[in-house]
Order: C-alpha cells, then structure tokens, then sequence
C-alpha cells in the first residue's frame, strides 16, 4: 500500500522523530517500502543574514548534516529497510512538500506536539504540511 514514505525529522530535536520513527519502521517492514529519512536546514532568510556567513557556510553545514542524518539513521533503523536520506536548504513545509513530490511519496509520517491557541492562527510546520501536501500524511502526536 505505501511503496515510499517519507519521514520528516530535526536531528537535534528527539521529539521531531521518538513517536514516529516506530511508526514509519513497522510501516516499512509490513508493506516492504522505501524509507526517505529528510532534514531541511532552514534558509538564513534575509541577505542581512547571509552577509555574516562565508560564501562556503551552507555547503559545510550541508555536508555535516548529510553525515549526521547518517549516523542518525544507522544507530536508529534496521539495516534490512530500505533507506534513503535526504538534506534540503529552505522553509520547512514547503522542502517536505517538495521531496514529497520529487520522491513520490505515498505517505508522510510527523511528529506534531499537540496544538496551541497560537498554532491555529499560524500554523506549526506539519499543519502547514497537512493542509497544503497533495499526499498522505499521518501525523503522530508527542
């Protein structure tokens, strides 16, 4: 039923991946699928914000995340899965859209804490992602 699945994860925030990555592990083993491990290192925004970093600052902080979201995955997900790692530079939900579609994902799986007054007007990242994907997705509460 889902070939390719997608797992959206912060490294750096156990919270982004502790519910999920269970999830997306039995998923995988069940129906015998792909799993896309992604990261997106967001965009510094403004060029007032770029001019403080050297012109080779995103390419190490890609290369870096590339090999953590490695270690990340071999001490995590059984060596029997299908793995695929993904590192994207950019706003948030629209990387998971975009790898989504550029993968053919059949189904995203997210962590989301549970909502806030303050998330209904803005909207956290896997709302966003929720409203505006044209693919599943499953969101695991933390």
């Amino acid at each position: 039923m889902y070939k390719e699945i997608l797992l959206p994860i912060d490294i750096t925030q156990e919270s982004s991946w502790i519910n999920s990555l269970p999830v997306v592990i039995e998923y995988a083993k069940v129906f015998n699928s792909n799993i896309h491990v992604m990261t997106v290192i967001p965009d510094s925004g403004m060029a007032m914000v770029g001019q403080y970093f050297s012109k080779d600052a995103v390419s190490r902080i890609v290369e870096e995340t590339k090999k953590s979201i490695h270690d990340f995955c071999d001490s995590n997900i059984p060596k029997d899965l299908n793995l695929f790692t993904v590192v994207t530079v950019g706003n948030v939900y629209e990387s998971i859209i975009t790898t989504a579609d550029k993968i053919e994902a059949d189904l995203i799986v997210m962590s989301a804490h549970r909502p806030e007054l303050k998330d209904y007007l803005l909207g956290p990242n896997a709302a966003r992602v929720v409203r505006h994907s044209n693919k599943s997705v499953l969101v695991v509460r933390t």
